[in-house]
């Protein structure tokens, strides 16, 4: 019967191979020279440098240097110790962390970008750190000098990272596995056995089962050298790529996009066209020019909302869609669509989302003489979640009071779709069920003719005098659909109008350029950094010589990138598809013949990592 002996290779050949092999052939090869000059250097030292140079290129990442270890030679000198340190990946790893560090005040501080409103408030109400945040760029975290600087540095880095890395690959790819070393018993797993096949047939068979197991593989000298894994280098490549490609795509998505809102009434028949005059508020990269705005643009023909009625979740929307007709440009028909949440309008490059709703009550305000002086919906804005509202309703032109004096009406109002009983003005549920507006009546001068921009949803009382009730309180009265706040002294009156409450939507026009590379560069990303996790890259070599007595002595070992229990399992594989090609031959030292066994190859190569 045959016999087999297998065991795993030493530590100190496994430091010299392990580690993603840091010595290249280059070094090998000056090691190897030095060796022949110094004879009195060990076997084992011997051993470890023909090991070291056998894990070779196992890895394109390139050798890390000591931060502490900076050169001696100069100017020169320090720019190419910097140069090594920004485009190491350890390097890179930092800046990729400190990037992600610098977002986080983007998301807790309110930034211009977004909402200037917001900032000018938190101005306004933290008068210490106000003036601080915004000397530290807090407020455009995004465009900041210190957020920008960040980005740069890790483009640069992953670039001069991933090209020598990419050449070495590609060079990598077009060689061939290195030769096996001498003693092969040094490597982390190995197998040996004799056999009477002719050592020829041997290396023919062994190549044969490598290549249909998709090794890359080659007969040097008296040993089939093969390898395997190379997608775990392409997937690391694949995934500082796909970074870069995500770094450019936020980079033009940030100077080049637009963004804006507006707010439409239902069956607003004028609705919307997408120029700036159009948009309520809009923001855009430095570099975007608002005379390409695509040309489209789009109606409100009817929102619709419906609530959970019941249970704990009552007042949750189940509901929540915009009904609209658009066109693409001028000429172009009209289209019918449906906008929800998570589903915009995509039109022309651009995304028209649907952010938020309302309600705009009609009134109908008369002037002293009975006039009508205003008629119309005004949307107001809700302040919770069962879309209590609040807003103001402006008469700037037109008022004469009773002695045919010009004028200026403000009324403040708020609104409850859902009133819940007397002293109760906040809203039971956002369904308009029984609807209640209160109204508080002033008049004077609305300071539209100022020149100073008003927001058009308050009412500036500073410069208004509030109508008085009978007790000489600011006049105010709760009206169902159909009744009329009258104003003293025969100053004219508000009705309520009866009939559906006309509802309103909020939507945003995004334009981002870059989002589908965006998009695929984290899809690739996943993918690369899913294969440079699981793919294992190794070497395994398969030896066969003549033996002094004649018979074949057949030798596997297997070498990988760093230490796994797979590796020893795969080599016992291969050992056993190869042993029908290269049966163990008879053990002539042997007691008893019957001890040997055709599949010990296998059973001791999964136990030969050490």
């Amino acid at each position: 019967m045959g016999n087999t002996d297998t065991h795993a290779g030493s530590g100190r050949a496994a430091d010299a191979a392990g580690t993603e092999a840091d010595a290249d052939n280059d070094a090998a090869a000056d090691d190897t020279a030095a060796g022949a000059a110094a004879p009195a250097r060990t076997q084992d030292e011997a051993d470890a440098r023909e090991i070291g140079a056998a894990g070779s290129q196992l890895s394109t990442a390139p050798r890390e240097e000591p931060l502490i270890s900076g050169p001696t030679l100069g100017p020169v000198g320090w720019v190419r110790w910097f140069w090594r340190q920004l485009t190491s990946m350890r390097i890179a790893l930092l800046l990729l962390l400190l990037l992600s560090l610098a977002a986080i005040p983007g998301s807790l501080i309110p930034q211009a970008s977004a909402d200037q409103n917001k900032v000018d408030t938190f101005l306004s109400d933290h008068t210490t750190l106000g003036p601080l945040y915004d000397k530290l760029q807090l407020f455009h975290v995004y465009s900041s000098v210190w957020f920008s600087a960040i980005y740069i540095l890790l483009f640069i880095s992953l670039i001069g990272c991933i090209i020598p890395r990419s050449w070495q690959f590609v060079g990598q790819l077009r060689g061939r596995p290195p030769g096996a070393p001498r003693r092969l018993t040094r490597l982390p797993a190995y197998t040996t056995w004799r056999t009477q096949t002719e050592p020829e047939a041997v290396r023919e068979a062994a190549l044969a089962v490598l290549r249909r197991r998709r090794f890359r593989a080659h007969v040097v000298g008296d040993a089939v050298a093969a390898e395997k894994g190379y997608l775990r280098e392409a997937g690391n490549l694949v995934f500082h790529v796909a970074l870069i490609v995500m770094l450019l795509a936020f980079a033009s998505g940030s100077l080049f996009k637009s963004e804006g809102g507006k707010l439409i009434m239902e069956g607003d028949q004028d609705g919307f066209s997408n120029t700036l005059s159009q948009y309520d508020d809009f923001t855009s990269g430095p570099l975007f020019d608002t005379a390409n705005l695509a040309p489209f643009s789009f109606s409100l023909d009817d929102f619709v909302g419906t609530y959970e009625r019941s249970g704990p979740e009552v007042g949750t929307a189940r509901t929540f869609q915009a009904d609209i007709h658009y066109s693409e440009g001028p000429g172009d028909t009209e289209h019918k669509a449906v906008i929800k949440e998570n589903h915009p309008l995509k039109v022309e490059g651009s995304n028209v989302y649907l952010i938020s709703h309302g309600y705009a009550p009609s009134v109908t305000v008369r002037d002293g003489r009975g006039k009508v002086v205003f008629h119309g919906n005004t949307p107001l804005l809700p302040f919770d979640k069962n879309l209590s509202s609040s807003g103001a309703i402006k008469v700037m032109d037109g008022y004469r009071d009773k002695d045919g004096k010009k004028d200026q009406l403000g009324f403040a109002a708020l609104f409850v779709p859902t009133f819940g009983g007397k002293g109760q003005m906040l809203s039971q549920f956002p369904a308009p069920d029984f609807p209640v507006l209160n109204i508080g009546a002033y008049h004077g001068d609305l300071g539209v003719d100022s020149g100073i921009p008003q927001n058009v949803y308050q009412l500036n009382t500073k410069t208004l005098k509030p109508f008085k009730d009978s007790k000489g309180q600011i006049l105010k009265q709760s009206l169902l659909p159909g009744e009329t706040l009258k104003l003293p002294g025969g100053a004219g009156s508000l009705t309520f109008d009866k009939g559906p409450i006309k509802e309103w939507a909020s939507f945003q026009v995004t334009h981002q350029p870059g989002e589908l590379w965006a998009l695929g560069g984290a899809v690739a990303a996943i993918l690369g950094l899913a294969g440079s996790l699981f793919i294992q890259r190794r070497r395994v070599w398969v030896r066969a010589v003549q033996g002094p007595d004649g018979v074949t002595v057949l030798e596997m070992a297997g070498l990988g990138r760093s230490e796994s229990a797979k590796l020893p399992e795969e080599l016992g594989d291969l050992a056993v598809t190869l042993i029908p090609e290269a049966p163990p031959a008879p053990d002539p030292d042997a007691d008893d013949a019957g001890e040997a066994s055709a599949a010990a190859p296998a059973e001791h190569a999964e136990g030969a990592q050490k």
